[in-house]
């Protein structure tokens, strides 16, 4: 008994799942050219650059124990999160940090969805940046 197989079949089969695969993958992450993450030294670089507006996404309260001089604080887990970013220029770019990175890169995928076109991410939180030598500052 012989048993014959159609190769170009099974190949253009195989081809249909590589591509449903990459789709899949590219779906689930946050993929967007808008935002770049970085670590800490490099943030602190961005944003001592004139123009950059720094956002710490934190609590009210988490950021009145200690914050970066000169952020903002706007709350992404807050109702209005969506209103607050609406009155930065979307064009210019925006730092985002929280306590340990959860929530900025949250708040850098809703930047992005909004249309902001440069967002610039904390690698980790910020005690990472007290520790690359950020002076906090409480209110």
């Amino acid at each position: 008994m012989t048993i014959t197989t159609d190769t170009s079949l099974a190949k253009r089969a195989f081809a249909a799942l590589a591509v449903v695969g990459v789709l899949l993958l590219a779906a689930c992450s946050s993929g967007s050219s808008a935002i770049t993450t970085v670590e800490p030294q490099a943030f602190l670089t961005t944003v001592a650059q004139p123009g950059v507006t720094v956002v710490d996404v934190r609590t009210p309260e988490e950021y009145a124990a200690g914050h970066l001089e000169g952020a903002v604080n706007m709350n992404v887990e807050g109702p209005d999160f969506s209103t607050q970013i609406a009155t930065l220029d979307k064009n210019g770019t925006v730092a985002v940090y929280c306590h340990s990175g959860r929530r900025s890169a949250i708040a850098a995928d809703q930047l992005a969805s909004a249309g902001f076109t440069s967002i610039v991410n904390l690698k980790g939180g910020i005690a990472d940046l007290q520790a690359a030598g950020a002076p906090i500052v409480a209110s």
